[in-house]
């Protein structure tokens, strides 16, 4: 199942590969967390019609198994480049600051860097992400399709120079959702 035992912090939790039953309790967590307009963010552009890239979806479950966190890592283009979007990033709102977060960033950027991938790219708090080495530094030649704010979108390179060259408009890439190929096919 992938579990990986949560730091020691008041509130137990552990964090494990998203599977289809988790679905329906991720969505509730995103919507409750992120509210309504959430699906109307640049970031949801790509990820619409896509599954997340191959082992990057992961939640963090408290004792009695239910979903207190989410994070996905999406296969995108820059260019001529392959890199990773991170998002969405949530925690139920009741645990804010109990440490969820922050142990899925270091658990998705850890599996991400094991898989052998390059880049990671978000839209977020700069403050909150730097201390898990993202910045706007290689983000300069890169945009999001629709709005943004530029001092948003962040990037950590897992191998130095993935992103060196990367230029455009990110664009979605990898796996389609079953829904997006019946769509296409028909």
């Amino acid at each position: 199942m992938n579990a990986v035992p949560a730091p020691s912090i008041a509130f137990a939790f552990t964090i494990e590969t998203e599977s289809a039953r988790d679905i329906a309790a991720r969505e509730a967590l995103l919507d409750r967390a992120m509210g309504p307009g959430r699906k109307r963010k640049s970031s949801e552009k790509i990820r619409r019609g896509r599954l997340p890239a191959e082992g990057l979806a992961f939640v963090a479950r408290n004792e009695d198994g239910r979903v207190m966190g989410t994070v996905r890592l999406w296969d995108v283009e820059a260019g001529d480049r392959r890199a990773l979007l991170l998002g969405p990033l949530a925690v139920d709102p009741s645990l804010k600051s109990a440490g969820i977060g922050s142990a899925l960033m270091k658990h998705a950027i850890a599996e991400a860097a094991r898989l052998g991938h390059g880049a990671v790219l978000l839209v977020g708090d700069a403050p909150y992400y730097a201390r898990f080495g993202f910045s706007a530094e290689k983000t300069d030649t890169l945009a999001m399709p629709g709005p943004y704010e530029k001092h948003r979108f962040l990037a950590l390179e897992l191998r130095d120079g993935s992103l060196d060259g990367a230029h455009g408009v990110l664009k979605a890439a990898g796996r389609r959702s079953e829904a997006t190929k019946v769509a296409v096919a028909a």
